[in-house]
């Protein structure tokens, strides 16, 4: 309401009322209309004279605006009691209670009880006896703010629910991506680099992203490098265990394996020395026993050699072709003495066309070698050895079968390593080394053919393929 009187004061500013055309009039009374609409209040302007005894009105002409005339009768009746409250100190009515005073305007709280309201109103002095007059429905005044108050707080409600579902929104936005990219991190700090951030995006969090996946693919390169290298290491060292137990267990069979020969050795030439027994014939078995096991010495170092150059790839594979029967043919014939000592029935049938192989004539001669003086040394029974060569298309498979005692199948596998032994006492009986079989998977190996060997009832037959090459 302050404010409405110091607009009012600027509209009447310097307004000499009597000499106004009706034009400034006008542009005057337009303003103070405006006035009181936009602030729902009603506006007076009024000139008053009082009587200085009594302090009664003796004079006012309302200058704005034109009221009907009890409107004016009731202004009039309440300007009356403002005027001798001011001028001669006269006590309002408990109706009216006075809120501001200053030395240029009052301001009043007043209950009408003719229309049983509450109003605000002003009243304040102007030059020349003019008065302003403001006058405000109270009440309306508190409808209006509470109105004003619940539309507020339905606004405030409605902006409050939005800008709730905004910054869910918006968060949402920062949020997601930055909760995807600590999963990313978690599955990363597990060693699992499967994952990938995709969101494209330009800002930080995207340049974040990339930059993740970067050092995802960075540290799955170097970890599986790291895990390759560590693999190599891993076998490297398991190879070298490995030959170095090997080296361990050569050493102790070759020690175990020359130590009863050098002993038979020793002892016989001791008694040779010594002159034990004086005649000739007890000289010669001695001389004979020390040959024999000298020979049988000089036997096993050169497998051993062979073995060791076969094994390591020192002894290059020669192929060639070659007729497999005449190999076959020329090992049975200079075994035939063997065969009539042992009382042996050789079963060999030969094919009536030569068959050519591609493969190294030497190192195949062994093979045979070993599977005939193999099945020699273990058979058995019947007495019976089978040589058996058979065409499988452009592959020949060369068998060689002894009656006897199948191999127990824990020893299947461990037959082909060097200096084992299925039965020890009968492999020292014949002067087995253990080494024959070796040198077979190692010719075999170095041919990349197949061969093994399979139990029967009666019996054990050892084979070996090799590719059939035709000559033009």
């Amino acid at each position: 309401m302050q404010g409405v009187y110091s607009r009012v004061v600027d509209i009447c500013k310097n307004v000499d009322w009597n000499k106004m055309d009706s034009e400034q009039k006008d542009t005057i009374y337009d303003k103070l209309d405006q006035l009181s609409s936009n602030t729902n209040m009603s506006i007076y302007l009024v000139q008053i004279r009082v009587y200085q005894g009594s302090g009664d009105i003796a004079e006012l002409a309302y200058v704005y605006p034109s009221d009907s005339e009890r409107l004016q009768q009731v202004t009039k009746n309440q300007l009356d009691k403002y005027v001798k409250s001011i001028y001669f100190g006269q006590k309002l009515d408990d109706n009216c209670k006075i809120i501001t005073q200053t030395a240029n305007y009052s301001m009043y709280n007043v209950y009408d009880t003719r229309v049983d309201s509450n109003f605000l109103e002003l009243t304040g002095k102007m030059p020349d006896n003019y008065w302003i007059y403001l006058r405000s429905n109270y009440q309306s005044i508190q409808e209006s703010a509470g109105v004003s108050n619940q539309f507020m707080l339905y606004v405030g409600m409605i902006v409050m629910i939005a800008g709730v579902f905004i910054m869910y929104f918006v968060s949402n936005q920062y949020t997601k991506p930055i909760l995807r990219l600590a999963a990313h991190a978690k599955n990363m700090q597990k060693l699992d680099f499967s994952t990938r951030y995709k969101d494209n995006r330009d800002d930080e969090i995207g340049v974040l992203g990339n930059s993740m996946n970067a050092l995802s693919d960075r540290l799955e390169k170097t970890i599986s490098e790291l895990k390759t290298a560590n693999n190599e290491l891993k076998l490297d060292l398991q190879r070298r265990s490995e030959q170095e137990q090997m080296r361990q267990e050569f050493l102790a069979n070759v020690s175990h394996e020359l130590k009863t020969p050098i002993a038979l050795i020793q002892g016989y030439a001791e008694g040779l020395q010594e002159n034990i027994n004086d005649d000739a014939e007890s000289r010669e078995f001695y001389c004979e026993v020390i040959v024999d096991e000298a020979d049988k010495m000089n036997k096993m170092v050169k497998k051993l050699l062979s073995l060791n150059q076969l094994e390591f790839g020192n002894d290059q594979v020669h192929f060639e072709h070659f007729d497999l029967r005449s190999v076959i043919q020329s090992i049975v014939n200079s075994s035939d003495i063997l065969f009539r000592q042992k009382e042996v029935t050789l079963s060999y049938h030969p094919d009536e066309e030569p068959i050519m192989v591609w493969a190294d004539e030497y190192m195949i001669e062994e093979v045979v070698s070993n599977y005939v003086s193999n099945a020699l040394n273990h058979v058995k029974y019947e007495n019976k050895i089978e040589i058996k060569t058979i065409r499988k298309g452009d592959r020949v498979c060369t068998s060689v079968f002894n009656t006897g005692d199948p191999i127990p199948e824990e020893d299947m596998d461990k037959i082909w390593s060097k200096f084992y032994k299925v039965d020890k006492a009968r492999t020292r009986e014949y002067g087995g080394n253990g080494i024959g079989l070796s040198i077979v998977k190692a010719v075999m190996d170095a041919h990349n053919q197949k061969f093994g060997v399979k139990n029967y009832d009666n019996g054990v037959e050892f084979w070996f393929e090799l590719d059939v090459k035709s000559v033009d």
